[in-house]
């Protein structure tokens, strides 16, 4: 009998399969195809002839976790202590997973906005615990009244994700304190925020949980090296989480992985002393702005990014011939085989599959392919 009945091969492995079968070009799965910072391959280079290669202790590489410490206090003023309230990952998602393994417990109750990223889920259904979905508004900021009605004396965490995947929405102050009120009332609900796309914001500022104190005690922040310096593949991220949450974690944490690659570590440690993460917010604004301007012509209509490296789009004024007397699903699959350009399907991000007629294209890509991909995107 299957532990996760309900759960099929991700949305973003099947489009991707679809795009590589179809040479269409690939704006559905979130990852960049740019070349990496030439800095970061030469110390890759370098260190792959030197002694880096055996196991790490398992909390992390110590010089990474004392800087990681650092970049949290340059980013957001916090002070975290590397040694009890820090650990690389395998990547957010193992640092998710890992997360809720260790403080979720059978018949819990986990708070989840929709639409979500679809890796939240399937760790609380592993712990015999219940996901209970919330509906954002329909601009996908967060509703507060619902999501209030949502918590009981069962719930153990929530989870928020800021900026968001897909919609590239950033919280607002009015929102934290909403939250924060909620939590008054339930002071033993565990906050799990992620965060990996924190550095990849534009006009308005993100707003972490590292600046709000009051959450310090009772949250456990995901953040991700891989998003930030375009090495996805590489999956390393970090979580930061106070000393006795973070305790639970590592117990998890080391029958999962033991410890993270070692190479990657290392690697990352000497290059940020040569990086900043403030210049990321520009160079990606730059390539939204450059997408937009590209699919200004289009019959797709653009809504707002704050953030991230998504674009979501509505196609509901395209002829119903393209599609829309379809779902969302078929959309992206006639995308994929007539046109092209694989996308993400935004209803595959609610658990009612509530489709608004929304794809995610990823603009994380050079100017050549988004300059074909809208070329292609234009004659829809």
């Amino acid at each position: 009998m299957s532990k996760l009945p309900n759960i099929v091969t991700s949305i973003f492995t099947v489009m991707s399969k679809m795009a590589s079968e179809h040479n269409a070009i690939n704006l559905s799965q979130g990852f960049p195809n740019f070349a990496v910072d030439e800095r970061l391959t030469d110390i890759v280079a370098r260190l792959s002839k030197e002694e880096v290669h055996q196991y790490l202790p398992m909390s992390g590489y110590p010089p990474l976790l004392l800087k990681t410490a650092q970049l949290v206090q340059k980013s957001y003023n916090r002070i975290v202590h590397p040694e009890t309230e820090l650990l690389i990952t395998a990547g957010a998602t193992q640092g998710i997973f890992t997360a809720i393994q260790a403080l979720v417990h059978p018949h819990d109750e986990v708070v989840i906005l929709d639409p979500s990223y679809d890796s939240y889920e399937a760790p609380v259904l592993l712990c015999n615990a219940k996901t209970v979905r919330v509906d954002l508004n329909d601009n996908f900021t967060p509703n507060w009244e619902r999501i209030e009605k949502a918590f009981s004396s069962k719930t153990k965490m929530i989870v928020i994700n800021n900026p968001h995947n897909p919609t590239g929405k950033i919280w607002k102050e009015k929102d934290f304190e909403a939250l924060e009120k909620i939590l008054d009332k339930h002071p033993d609900v565990i906050l799990l925020s992620d965060e990996v796309y924190e550095y990849i914001t534009f006009e308005q500022q993100h707003i972490s949980v590292h600046s709000r104190p009051k959450l310090f005690d009772r949250s456990v922040v995901v953040s991700s090296f891989g998003k930030s310096f375009h090495v996805t593949g590489w999956k390393v991220g970090y979580l930061v989480a106070p000393e006795n949450l973070m305790k639970e974690i590592k117990k998890v944490h080391q029958f999962l992985v033991f410890c993270v690659n070692s190479i990657s570590q290392i690697a990352i440690c000497e290059y940020l002393d040569l990086v900043s993460v403030d210049e990321l917010g520009t160079f990606y604004q730059e390539k939204r702005d450059y997408f937009r301007k590209l699919l200004q012509d289009s019959r797709f209509e653009l809504m707002p990014c704050e953030g991230t490296y998504f674009q979501v789009a509505s196609y509901a004024s395209i002829p119903m011939a393209i599609g829309t007397d379809g779902d969302d699903v078929a959309f992206c699959e006639r995308l994929i085989t007539d046109y092209g350009v694989a996308a993400i399907p935004v209803s595959t991000f609610y658990a009612d599959g509530k489709d608004r007629k929304l794809v995610r294209f990823c603009f994380a890509k050079d100017n050549a392919t988004l300059e074909e991909a809208a070329k292609r995107l234009c004659t829809v």
